[in-house]
């Protein structure tokens, strides 16, 4: 889920900054000390959205820099499990797919494509026995977050199921609701 959180802190601005403005120069220094940044509390933080406020700043002996008491919005992104994510699949692999979450990637064990027996096809797809249905690299789908580890604080793993009703493919999902529409007796499309 994506999150806009408000921040308080104290913004250290550098003095080769000291010819910018003060938003500007807060802004340059609050951007690069959350790029790339990754916490368990505030998620992937994406970029910060809004400088609300700037107090007076103060410079530190010995240090030379101005630090700035400063309100501002973050734009973060932060999986909650149970969650139900639209991506795309990046890459299908021999244990599963990997799907696109936006500035992070989940992956699905082959054992949770779908409900068929799975294989594998050198060309990169999943194809389902049974059901016929198959997965590969581009394909839009809906999953559910099932599992989540910022076990290396950089590069959390997301665990996502796609075995679940309403969740897959988009396709299977729109052939899903064609058959149950066709399924429908008259009587109950007439009311």
């Amino acid at each position: 889920m994506f999150y806009e959180i408000e921040v308080r802190s104290h913004v250290r601005v550098s003095p080769r900054n000291f010819s910018k403005n003060i938003k500007e120069a807060v802004l340059d220094s609050v951007n690069s000390q959350f790029s790339s940044y990754v916490s368990k509390d505030l998620g992937t933080v994406i970029g910060v959205s809004e400088i609300i406020k700037i107090c007076d700043g103060i410079i530190i002996a010995g240090d030379g820099a101005a630090y700035y008491d400063t309100t501002y919005e973050i734009l973060a992104f932060k999986p909650e499990l149970q969650e139900v994510i639209h991506g795309n699949i990046t890459e299908i692999a021999d244990f599963g797919a990997f799907i696109n979450l936006g500035p992070l990637d989940g992956m699905i064990h082959i054992s949770q494509t779908m409900d068929d027996f799975v294989s594998f096809s050198k060309v990169g797809i999943l194809a389902g026995k049974e059901t016929k249905r198959v997965l590969k690299t581009g394909d839009k789908c809906r999953a559910r977050i099932v599992a989540i580890s910022y076990k290396e604080i950089q590069n959390p793993k997301i665990g996502l199921t796609m075995r679940q009703p309403w969740l897959g493919n988009l396709l299977w999902i729109e052939d899903e609701i064609k058959k149950q529409k066709k399924d429908v007796p008259k009587e109950e499309k007439k009311k």
